[in-house]
């Protein structure tokens, strides 16, 4: 079973997240490139071990069925760029809006449906460039009282794509990563979210943009994430809301 220790001191109603009994509606297929059977594969065994109650689907327009969406307690969205119907988006979004978390891994959720401006706004983020393609870097675990990190030292990633995100400066980061400038020398410092999180309505939203390959699951850090971030957001339903709004800038006195 998922090591979820961090919950129980962690949480309001000193519950311990797990999957078992959660409706989970799996949504995958767009961009080949980023395999999604394979992500939901490596995913499914996991989640059965859990006890969770999974239905998966390669149509978005399970997000239109008013009555699945509303029983379901995490999507987990594996769907690279593509389009999205205004009928679709809406379902997902009210879906999210009354409670349903949503919940992804790199462009599954952070590069799905690029001119649905309500769909950005809900996730948090959306990806723009991965510098150099497949390298190796580093994550660096930025609030490790957070029950998701708690327990984690940084580690690095080898030969996958690191991410570099266009990111609201409002939601709650646990992890990022710091690009070279190896690739391109003008974001030499630049600091970019990995792993975020965050409410749109009632819902929580969970983002981990590492995960180009099923192997990149092989890293226990990178397992470990997922795992506990998708417990996390499969709570909206059954755990008081948390206060996550994490400005970036003071409104009186930007950042230097």
């Amino acid at each position: 079973m998922t090591n979820l220790s961090g919950f129980a001191q962690n949480n309001p109603t000193n519950e311990v997240p797990n999957l078992k009994g959660k409706n989970v509606l799996i949504v995958y297929g767009g961009w080949k490139g980023h395999n999604p059977q394979a992500f939901v594969e490596r995913i499914t065994p996991w989640l059965k071990e859990e006890g969770a109650i999974i239905t998966t689907s390669e149509s978005l327009d399970s997000y239109t069925d008013e009555k699945l969406m509303a029983e379901t307690d995490l999507v987990i969205q594996s769907w690279t760029m593509g389009k999205i119907s205004k009928e679709q988006a809406n379902g997902l979004l009210t879906a999210v809006k009354n409670g349903t978390g949503l919940a992804g891994c790199h462009g599954g959720i952070g590069d799905s449906f690029r001119d649905n401006s309500e769909y950005l706004y809900m996730v948090g983020g959306q990806w723009a460039a991965h510098p150099g393609g497949k390298i190796n870097y580093d994550v660096n675990i930025c609030d490790t009282k957070d029950p998701i990190t708690e327990g984690l030292s940084d580690f690095d990633v080898m030969n996958t794509e690191q991410y570099y995100m266009l990111v609201d400066p409002n939601v709650k980061v646990l992890a990022t990563t710091t690009f070279s400038g190896e690739h391109n020398a003008w974001i030499e410092g630049a600091v970019i979210p990995v792993v975020w999180k965050k409410y749109y309505g009632k819902g929580r939203v969970y983002n981990l943009s590492i995960g180009h390959e099923p192997k990149d699951f092989d890293n226990p850090s990178v397992w470990t994430l997922l795992k506990r971030g998708f417990a996390w957001a499969a709570e909206s339903k059954y755990q008081a809301k948390e206060n996550l709004m994490s400005p970036v800038y003071d409104s009186k006195q930007c950042p230097k």
